[in-house]
């Protein structure tokens, strides 16, 4: 789920003036008093809920679409997906060329994907001018008939099918490309921090709330039920956060160099048969697949598609057990061919290893099992967030998670609408709260918002136009000394 971006616990307009028509006005800065630095908290918690709320809202909403949509897919694309033959597959190399009979010869032969089992189509994959990252064309053979049965653009490791492709594109960029990777970065930049303030202000009001829990009035009962839900959800809300992160632009590549720095990375293994790069395996490889090429070069003879069945065997005796498994053939002479595990449901299954076609041995290998833990919880919460990890369970919470947002959302706009300011009353600032705070406080938000800054960017830029939205606001109220607090 991409995918991938409170409350009291998610990004809320959670407190706003109140308005002399609906509620009595207080004195204070703050409900209740409190200090300054709970006046702080509380007025940057309001300012994230309503200028990046709607960004966490689509990303919720296109999140949850996207957990809840795998059966639907399974159905859309039965005839692709499924088949009705009976009796002994033909090898993969047949189904290999029948599905180079159908497509042409200009077409570079990406990867085959053996049918899963008995029933299910084989997929070959090319690659080919005109594709976006990560996209590649499947052609779906019967493995009995040999007959095509379908011809899409799938995407990603993964291999999402069209429709769920378009949910996924709608998540993480709104269907705008690069540019529109910006809304979700700052949806996931924001989110932990607005549900970790909403945390705090539910825990400064619980005991107001207690109290007056038998005569609330609709703002209160509003606040409560939008406190409770965000404090529910906040775990999970922060976990969608981090791990939502590792796709981003900005905020991932802080993390990727973070990763690198202290040996969090995940093994990989070597394509090179002599020198030469290496062909990674990483657990962001759903969203940072092979780039198609712009133009598709020759197959190295290394390539032939009638190797497809020899290095399936050598696989298999290695130890790739999984029935979801890929093949890959290499893109130039020196280097070794790839089998992967793609089956990233729990027990995972993600083996990788590297083939001499020369020799048939296996010259590189990553086994799962030997990952470094931090490497395993990474994949882990990856899947978790996209819904694979544990099947439907994992698709429930991830729905009820997402959909719990959008509750926390939409009633944090009611909070402010029912508390919005009077005319002409004198509005809450960021800066007032501020000015309020000690010097040591002071020194420590400013040292804070540098480090925010520069780990996430798009933190560091929204927070700078928030505060010259409140600079503005403020100078406003001081030039009306005369009117009342609101």
């Amino acid at each position: 789920m991409t995918t991938p971006v409170s409350t009291a616990a998610a990004p809320l307009p959670a407190d706003a003036p109140i308005s002399r028509n609906r509620t009595p006005p207080r004195t204070g800065a703050i409900a209740g008093g409190g200090s300054g630095f709970r006046a702080f908290v509380t007025r940057l918690h309001f300012y994230v809920g309503l200028f990046v709320g709607p960004f966490v809202l689509i990303a919720a909403i296109t999140g949850t679409l996207f957990v809840i949509t795998p059966q639907i897919e399974d159905y859309l694309y039965r005839d692709e997906l499924r088949t009705a033959s009976l009796g002994e597959a033909r090898s993969l190399a047949d189904q290999a060329d029948a599905a180079r009979d159908y497509i042409g010869a200009a077409p570079r032969l990406f990867a085959v994907r053996p049918a899963t089992g008995a029933g299910w189509n084989s997929r070959v994959m090319f690659a080919e001018p005109g594709l976006k990252e990560s996209e590649s064309r499947a052609i779906f053979v019967d493995p009995v008939t040999l007959d095509i049965k379908g011809d899409m653009i799938v995407y990603g490791t993964s291999g999402t099918l069209p429709f769920r492709t378009q949910i996924d594109y709608l998540h993480r960029n709104l269907l705008l490309g690069e540019f529109g990777r910006y809304y979700s970065e700052l949806a996931a930049s924001w989110l932990w921090i607005a549900a970790l303030g909403g945390i705090m202000l539910w825990w400064w009001r619980r005991g107001g709330m207690k109290a007056t829990a038998g005569r609330q009035n609709t703002a209160m009962r509003t606040r409560r039920l939008h406190g409770l839900a965000g404090v529910w959800i906040a775990a999970g809300l922060i976990f969608l956060s981090i791990t939502g992160l590792t796709w981003s632009q900005w905020a991932g590549a802080r993390i990727d160099g973070f990763r690198a720095a202290v040996g969090w990375v995940t093994p990989s293994v070597s394509l090179a048969l002599g020198e030469g790069d290496v062909a990674a395996h990483g657990e962001h490889a759903h969203h940072h697949h092979e780039t198609a090429p712009e133009q598709a070069e020759a197959q190295p003879a290394a390539a032939d598609a009638a190797l497809l069945d020899d290095i399936h065997a050598v696989a298999r005796r290695a130890g790739i057990d999984s029935a979801m498994i890929e093949i890959r053939p290499p893109r130039s002479a020196d280097q070794a061919w790839l089998v992967r595990e793609y089956d990233r449901s729990w027990p995972t299954q993600v083996d990788t290893l590297a083939i001499d076609p020369r020799s048939m041995e296996v010259v590189s290998r990553a086994d799962f099992a030997t990952f470094p833990i931090v490497a395993k919880l990474i994949r882990w919460g990856i899947d978790l967030h996209m819904g694979i990890l544990f099947g439907l369970p994992n698709q429930f919470l991830m729905a009820a998670l997402g959909l719990g947002l959008v509750f926390t959302i939409v009633y944090g706009y009611r909070i402010w609408w029912q508390r919005r300011p009077a005319p002409g009353a004198m509005p809450r600032t960021l800066v007032d709260a501020w000015m309020r705070l000690s010097a040591w406080l002071k020194a420590v938000v400013i040292i804070v918002a540098l480090g925010l800054g520069w780990a996430l960017p798009l933190v560091g830029a929204s927070l700078a136009f928030f505060l010259c939205v409140d600079i503005a606001r403020w100078w406003s109220a001081r030039r009306m000394p005369d009117r009342r607090a609101a």
